[in-house]
């Protein structure tokens, strides 16, 4: 799982045909300040986030899999899988 921030979303006119149906968004993996960890990737949404939500992502294919109740053979690396409230780093 990585916390990422929401920074945008990606509208295609052509897409793979697994994606139909599915928002698709742009997030950048942070810290647990909110400072900018490495580079920015693209996810699938499943819990409705929006542009600046703190999320978890995941990004391991068999859980991305089951989560999305899909075959083995999908171009889908990334799923959002919560909205992220608080961070504690105590």
């Amino acid at each position: 799982m990585r916390l990422c921030r929401v920074t945008g979303d990606v509208v295609a006119t052509v897409k793979h045909p697994t994606y139909r149906g599915r928002t698709l968004l742009i997030v950048q993996p942070i810290d647990e300040r909110g400072a900018d960890v490495g580079a920015s990737f693209l996810a699938i949404d499943q819990v409705q986030a929006g542009p600046g939500d703190r999320v978890l992502v995941m990004s391991e294919g068999n859980g991305v899999r089951q989560i999305l109740k899909i075959g083995d053979q999908v171009p889908i690396r990334s799923v959002i899988v919560g909205i992220v409230d608080a961070v504690d780093a105590s």
